[in-house]
């Protein structure tokens, strides 16, 4: 590789970091509480959000076998407000399921960043 077209992959490289430092959405923290009959959880998600065109959109609950038990659409961007939590409650929860695992979605790449898994108390 010539030193010219070394240098163009070292700048095209550079101009795509902001692109990938936003990146999957990712799960930072889940916590989970039995509520009247059903279940809460109140999950922090970071992403770096750039606006409507690349946002975290959405987080689920799955029991382990992949059954999504409960979804809480974003409706808008959190660029200013990073990390951020939000709550699902009323998550219907089959009583054999003792762990849920929480996973974000995010406008451009869909589902694949961090995910966290808990354990219910009952």
């Amino acid at each position: 590789m010539s030193r010219i077209s070394g240098l163009l992959a070292l700048a095209a490289l550079l101009l795509a970091a902001p692109l990938a430092r936003a990146g999957e959405a990712d799960v930072l923290k889940v916590e989970a509480r039995p509520e009247g009959g059903a279940w809460r959880f109140d999950v922090t998600v970071a992403h770096a959000d750039t606006g409507w065109d690349h946002y975290a959109d959405r987080w689920e609950v799955l029991a382990p076998d992949g059954t999504v038990l409960g979804t809480r659409v974003l409706l808008h961007p959190h660029e200013n407000e990073q990390p951020f939590t939000r709550s699902l409650g009323g998550v219907e929860v089959p009583a054999a399921v003792t762990r849920v695992t929480v996973r974000a979605h995010d406008s451009v790449h869909g589902l694949g960043g961090r995910e966290v898994t808990v354990e219910l108390e009952r």
